[in-house]
């Protein structure tokens, strides 16, 4: 009992300083968990254009992003004849810009496409998709920030389209994107007969170690993946992830700097009740373990307060229109324990060399400390 008594008055004692401390590991907890939490959702969000009701994705192999990929018609032809698949779907994507919107992503889909199934149509009809071949459908952000409607052009590249159709996803990249028919797209970016990658749903998803053997055998330069092995493998999922856990450790770094000095200066103000303690039987365990307990305290409460501060900064941008369908704010577990787990060991490597320090003293030379 007197353990913790002093754990916590020698906290109490210093309050600037250990508010600071706390302040540190809060606003790092707090970081951490924000951009992790929004790139994890940014990678699921990117990942769910390719299972848009789908199981497997089939691309070529060996490319640095699908944007390259090349998948020919002959394979979406073939694979869709296949009598374990349920349907296969080609997909082609694409880089498109507008004025003042350098950057559009483009989908180039047949008419059978889930995300044209799936969606909500403002305006226009599903029915007449691919009847014109500048014909286009918008995402409702994309038709906000193209100023277009049913009816009107749009220009797009170098070319005009004619928006037969405004759709809202729950996507915020489908959102924001425009869907052309898959050979208008396959003209457009000088891509005729082929597609990124083709989409694929079983009719009995246990076929899929079947299904990858398949395509392997029969088109050496392509791969199949299914959907969970895909977002495990992609280099730019890779990438991100470990970015946002780069960003959010640098952060903790700083925060466990603070603690450090915190203890430090902790200890080197108390020298001399230090040795008392060691006169009055407190062993170095002892010592060790009240430093250890103040850090940890100090990690525990700017923890806890750094988790409440990034919620809350998640729930804002999940309020805000501008985000919506763009960020997944939904706060995983499995993140929040890692974090956790890291402010705990980041405020236990603060107080190490300070504790080593404060078993170090020697009561009669420590009495004499000025």
């Amino acid at each position: 009992m007197i353990f913790l008594k002093l754990i916590f008055t020698n906290l109490l004692r210093h309050r600037i300083r250990s508010v600071i401390s706390i302040a540190g590991i809060a606003f790092s907890v707090a970081a951490m968990l924000t951009i992790v939490t929004i790139l994890q959702g940014a990678v699921g969000m990117f990942s769910g254009i390719l299972s848009s009701d789908s199981q497997i994705i089939v691309f070529e192999r060996n490319v640095s992003d699908l944007f390259f990929s090349d998948v020919p018609a002959s394979a979406v032809a073939e694979i869709a004849s296949w009598p374990i698949v349920q349907h296969a779907d080609p997909v082609l994507f694409g880089i498109v810009s507008s004025s003042d919107h350098p950057i559009i992503t483009c989908f180039g889909i047949t008419e059978s496409d889930a995300r044209l199934r799936k969606a909500t149509w403002i305006g226009g009809n599903r029915a007449d998709f691919a009847k014109q071949s500048d014909g286009v459908v918008l995402g409702e952000r994309a038709a906000e920030f193209l100023h277009s409607s049913i009816g009107s052009h749009v220009a797009i590249g170098h070319g005009t389209f004619h928006v037969i159709g405004i759709i809202k996803t729950a996507n915020g990249f489908e959102d924001g994107g425009v869907f052309m028919p898959l050979k208008s797209a396959q003209a457009f970016f000088h891509k005729e007969g082929s597609s990124s990658v083709i989409t694929v749903k079983l009719h009995d998803k246990n076929d899929a170690t079947k299904f990858k053997a398949m395509v392997k055998a029969k088109f050496p330069t392509l791969v199949a993946l299914e959907d969970e092995e895909f977002t495990r493998s992609y280099s730019q999922f890779k990438i991100l992830k470990a970015t946002a856990w780069a960003v959010g450790g640098c952060g903790l770094l700083l925060g466990g700097l603070g603690v450090a000095n915190t203890m430090i200066m902790s200890v080197f103000t108390r020298i001399r009740e230090i040795a008392i303690l060691r006169v009055s039987g407190f062993s170095n365990l002892q010592i060790a373990g009240m430093i250890f307990g103040e850090s940890a305290l100090v990690s525990v409460i700017g923890a806890i307060t750094g988790l409440l501060i990034g919620a809350g900064f998640l729930f804002i941008l999940k309020l805000i229109p501008a985000l919506h369908g763009y960020v997944d704010v939904s706060i995983q577990a499995v993140v929040v324990l890692i974090v956790i787990v890291l402010a705990l060991l980041t405020g236990v490597a603060g107080a190490l060399y300070p504790a080593i320090y404060a078993m170090r003293v020697r009561p009669v030379e420590a009495l004499r400390f000025e």
